[in-house]
């Protein structure tokens, strides 16, 4: 791996996990592989929350115990901070206020009645869709867990694509606007989505396809949102890419137990 490429994989690990990797660099270039390589920092994130999840169901927990800690486990990965951002932006958005006061709504500290919403929603959703595709089998649930954690990194490689500005002049959001050449977000979308059809293609053709779809509709989901908080907040924070990627995991997790 060159220098550049393990200081991206830095980058991603070192800013959207907790693992103990040490951060080199902070410029634009460090941000730009570590962007590109945020999906496979979902993966890994994913195989922890699926891990934990057989374990329990090997244990003789059922599925939605199992489903709990699927949810969970990303969010200690990431010290809740994706959470963090959903709740931030869905005050921000619930406001109704001109650009500046919602994002002066969003660094505040705590919680308005927007953002609890948003999370007891959004988390509902998570673990119900983990608890059924559980209750299918441990593989659906195995690969829901990855595939979710890896779509939610994903959104945000296409939502640090050229062309997105950032709402704030400092903080990560800032740090990683427009960072990432649009036919590199779409090559890593297009990377992405096949590897997870084939992930889905181990337990049927009709896994594969709906595995597939369920990354698509994912990632349309963020760029509906991605598009709405650019025109309501004049650009990206670091808040709004946490919105982002519990949108698109949920949005994925949704998809996967349809039909």
């Amino acid at each position: 791996m060159t220098g550049a490429g393990s200081d991206g994989l830095r980058f991603a690990f070192g800013t959207l996990t907790v693992f103990p990797v040490r951060v080199n660099r902070w410029d634009r270039g460090a941000a730009r592989g570590g962007m590109l390589w945020a999906p496979l920092a979902g993966v890994a994130v994913g195989g922890c929350a699926a891990a934990l999840g057989l374990v329990l169901l090997l244990l003789g927990a059922g599925p939605l115990l199992a489903a709990v800690a699927g949810a969970a486990v990303p969010a200690v990965l990431t010290r809740g901070l994706h959470l963090d951002g959903l709740a931030d932006t869905a005050d921000g958005l619930g406001s109704g206020k001109p650009a500046e006061d919602a994002l002066r709504i969003m660094k505040q500290s705590d919680i308005g009645p927007f953002g609890v919403l948003a999370l007891v929603l959004v988390l509902l959703a998570q673990v119900a869709a983990l608890a059924q595709a559980y209750g299918d089998s441990w593989a659906r649930g195995a690969l829901a867990a990855v595939v979710s954690a890896a779509v939610a990194r994903l959104a945000l490689t296409l939502a640090a694509r050229t062309g997105v500005p950032a709402a704030r002049p400092e903080g990560l959001g800032a740090a990683v606007a427009g960072v990432v050449p649009a036919r590199g977000a779409l090559g890593t979308a297009a990377a992405v989505t096949v590897a997870a059809a084939a992930a889905g293609a181990a337990l049927g053709p009709a896994d594969a396809a709906r595995t597939a779809v369920a990354v698509l509709l994912a990632l349309g989901a963020a760029e509906l949102m991605l598009r709405h908080c650019v025109r309501r907040f004049g650009g990206v924070t670091g808040d709004v890419f946490g919105g982002l990627a519990e949108t698109a995991a949920t949005t994925a997790l949704v998809v996967l137990v349809l039909g």
